[in-house]
């Protein structure tokens, strides 16, 4: 079963909401955009991803 953990954009950039999405063993962060980050083991790496992301 897939879990989905959302991380809230900065008010400056509304429209990246970024969720990570568990796929068997690996975690993905997804955005609202369309960017998605690389297949992660570990939630904590794939929550980093999408912060980065979402403030890049």
């Amino acid at each position: 079963m897939a879990q989905q953990d959302g991380l809230e954009a900065p008010p400056n950039l509304p429209e990246h909401r970024t969720t990570t999405m568990e796929k068997g063993p690996f975690c993905m962060a997804h955005c609202s955009c369309g960017w998605r980050g690389p297949a992660r083991r570990a939630r904590s790496q794939a929550r980093t991803d999408a912060e980065k992301h979402a403030t890049d």
